[in-house]
């Protein structure tokens, strides 16, 4: 089987990104890949580094170390390291969806994204909530953001939304769309015939018999308990602050947090470098790093580029499996 072609976009050009792609080129990946993004950052964050990079056409036939094959999205601003310019707004979200376009063409099998900066991108006049949530707008499907590292994945039901908002979106229908998509992908993807899932509730001790909230005892509970007849292997509603302890996560295949800062700051402790964020439901494999665009790093060649690599090496195992 020839490795799989992947579409690498560096993301937010004044960010770690591109330095980060340029040390991905310095390697050889069981994988062909392809940036979308811009030429003059990805050149210039190389030199900094003091590292070769030739770019060459998107469609040739072998890149070694030190080369990297890129179909250009120019930034129209050029920006220092660290200094981010709204005007290229347009142009980051432009290689986000041109990647996102070949893989629904199958001129890419997978997508593999470094960090954006959402306010950047909103002040350039594009209302932006997270790549998760544009990707999934241009494919019309519905998706699940979930991110795991070696120790745990954690899933989430609800993504990038005001604290004061999730209560409101945890509802049935949501939930069980959710649940389902990724129950599906632990086993489509990472071949776990019965996938076992951990779900959180959304109060204080999940609820405490409804002293503290009732989502669980009108919302979570009767719908989990649905799906188990079904014959679903689920747990919970389950008190967050110890469904992570090391002997719950040996029972459970992934966690399903109801909003974002319930569960990632569980998975970042665990293993930040390893770690990768996984968007469940989309036609194709699509990972990104589990970092931000790290402005403070940008241009310092301190930049750890082990989350991109974890990253690509996901992306090309997700991609081999599906074609297989």
């Amino acid at each position: 089987m020839p490795p799989p072609r992947l579409a690498l976009v560096p993301g937010e050009p004044a960010g770690v990104g591109p330095e980060l792609c340029a040390r991905a080129a310095q390697r050889s990946w069981d994988a062909d890949l392809v940036a979308f993004g811009d030429p003059a950052s990805l050149l210039d964050a190389a030199g900094r580094l003091g590292l070769p990079l030739t770019l060459l056409p998107p469609d040739a036939d072998s890149a070694g170390p030190g080369e990297l094959r890129l179909r250009p999205v120019p930034a129209p601003v050029r920006c220092q390291p660290g200094q981010p310019a709204a005007g290229n707004a347009g142009a980051v979200v432009a290689a986000l969806t041109a990647a996102a376009d070949a893989c629904a063409r199958g001129a890419c099998a997978g997508m593999v994204t470094g960090p954006v900066h959402k306010a950047t991108i909103n002040l350039g006049g594009i209302p932006y909530t997270g790549t998760t949530e544009l990707l999934a707008t241009q494919a019309g499907c519905d998706v699940v953001m979930m991110l795991a590292n070696d120790v745990v994945r954690v899933a989430l039901a609800t993504t990038h939304l005001p604290l004061r908002d999730v209560p409101g979106a945890i509802t049935p229908s949501a939930l069980e769309r959710v649940l389902r998509i990724l129950h599906r992908a632990m086993h489509r993807d990472f071949g776990i015939a019965a996938p076992r899932i951990a779900v959180l509730g959304l109060n204080p001790h999940a609820g405490e018999s409804g002293h503290l909230g009732r989502e669980e005892i009108e919302v979570i509970a009767p719908l989990l308990a649905r799906l188990q007849a079904e014959g679903m292997a689920l747990q919970g509603p389950l008190p967050a602050d110890t469904a992570f302890l090391p002997a719950r996560l040996r029972e459970v295949d992934a966690v399903l947090a109801m909003y974002h800062d319930q569960g990632l700051p569980v998975l970042k402790y665990s293993g930040f470098q390893r770690a990768v964020n996984l968007t469940l439901g989309l036609p194709w494999p699509r990972v990104a790093v589990d970092h931000g665009t790290a402005f403070d790093l940008a241009g310092t060649g301190r930049a750890d580029p082990t989350s991109l690599f974890a990253a690509i090496e996901t992306c090309a195992r997700l991609a081999r499996r599906e074609a297989g």
